[in-house]
């Protein structure tokens, strides 16, 4: 290999998701994936390698496909291919809107045929639903045109990380040629490790999907020489989630406890979450305290008392697009607490 082969390796753009139902957290995904397209283009990358969930849901806005088009058009102007497979959440029946970009000549969708840069061969995998993994079919790989390294682009739970509902061994094992890297997309947060003689990595998304994604978001970058492979990973500057924790005693000076620690930092277009545990007994406002940070320019105030039933969960709103039913049950049923079996049945249904 006479040079270095470079790949920016990312997932998980999620674009249109309106979180907290906020126009301007619609943008922060917009503005945190032309940054690292931006990143690739500065870089002089060979190639981005996206993981999938481009989209955030399988029936984006007009204003989130011209936004996408815009940016994989930078790309395009300095000959950096868009190599990507489709998500859980973008995924639609049949045509996809990766095939809409392809058509345009601004994406190259990934499968079973590999995808060549020099001595490197890209193959990918869309991704598969729980229930169809054992049913797998690996015959329609074939070793011709394998490359000196091949790598595998899939967005699933993958074992040996302990989410897992594929076994990266498996997929190892049955393909009919040598896998020396898997790049994923599905988990939010960056990881890395072997499987054998293949190296196995997540590169986390590229904004905070929940409160729950606290690290710093991530992208990784793969380098291929004589030497093998090397994988690091490069941060993402997104908006900042503060947390201020407050613990309430007493009834009398509940609230200017809270208003005077929440004075203690900077709230000024933070998405800000106000986590009060303690006395049980003591009744709060949480108008009075959203309004506050309002006043101070917050950009989005949640408020999360931890003093009823223990551990609170973040609170989500269930979106139904009547175009799309079928993805609102979806969502829903993930919250349930089925068998995996009933899981296995409900998917089979749908």
């Amino acid at each position: 290999m006479e040079r270095d082969i470079r790949f920016l390796h990312t997932a998980d753009t999620h674009i249109g998701y309106r979180q907290y139902h906020s126009e301007v957290r619609r943008q922060d995904f917009i503005d945190a994936f032309s940054s690292v397209i931006d990143d690739a283009i500065e870089m002089k990358m060979d190639a981005v390698i996206h993981a999938g969930d481009l989209f955030d849901s399988r029936n984006p806005t007009l204003e989130d496909i011209l936004d996408t088009i815009n940016i994989l058009s930078k790309l395009k102007l300095h000959n950096i291919p868009f190599l990507s497979i489709v998500g859980n959440h973008e995924s639609k029946q049949h045509t996809q809107w990766l095939d809409l970009f392809e058509s345009m000549g601004i994406a190259t969708r990934l499968g079973n045929k590999p995808y060549r840069i020099e001595d490197v061969a890209i193959y990918g995998i869309d991704n598969v639903p729980r229930s169809k993994i054992p049913l797998f079919d690996y015959s329609k790989f074939t070793g011709e045109n394998s490359g000196q390294y091949n790598i595998l682009v899939m967005h699933q739970l993958m074992s040996p990380f302990p989410f897992g509902e594929w076994e990266c061994e498996e997929v190892i094992r049955e393909l009919p040629f040598d896998v020396h890297a898997i790049l994923l997309g599905d988990y939010h947060k960056n990881e890395k490790t072997r499987v054998d003689q293949t190296w196995v990595t997540y590169c986390g998304s590229t904004e905070r999907n929940s409160a729950a994604e606290r690290d710093v978001r991530t992208y990784n970058i793969v380098t291929i020489n004589d030497n093998g492979i090397d994988i690091g990973k490069r941060n993402i500057p997104t908006r900042d989630f503060l947390f201020i924790p407050v613990e309430l005693r007493d009834r009398e000076g509940a609230y200017e406890l809270i208003i005077n620690t929440i004075k203690e930092h900077d709230v000024a277009d933070r998405v800000v979450f106000v986590d009060i545990s303690g006395n049980p007994e003591v009744t709060i406002s949480y108008n009075e305290i959203e309004e506050f940070l309002a006043g101070r320019n917050a950009l989005v105030t949640r408020i999360r008392d931890m003093r009823h039933g223990g551990e609170v969960k973040e609170e989500k709103t269930l979106e139904v697009l009547f175009s799309d039913p079928d993805e609102a049950v979806k969502r829903e049923i993930t919250k349930m607490t089925l068998t995996s079996g009933g899981i296995m049945i409900d998917e089979i249904v749908r």
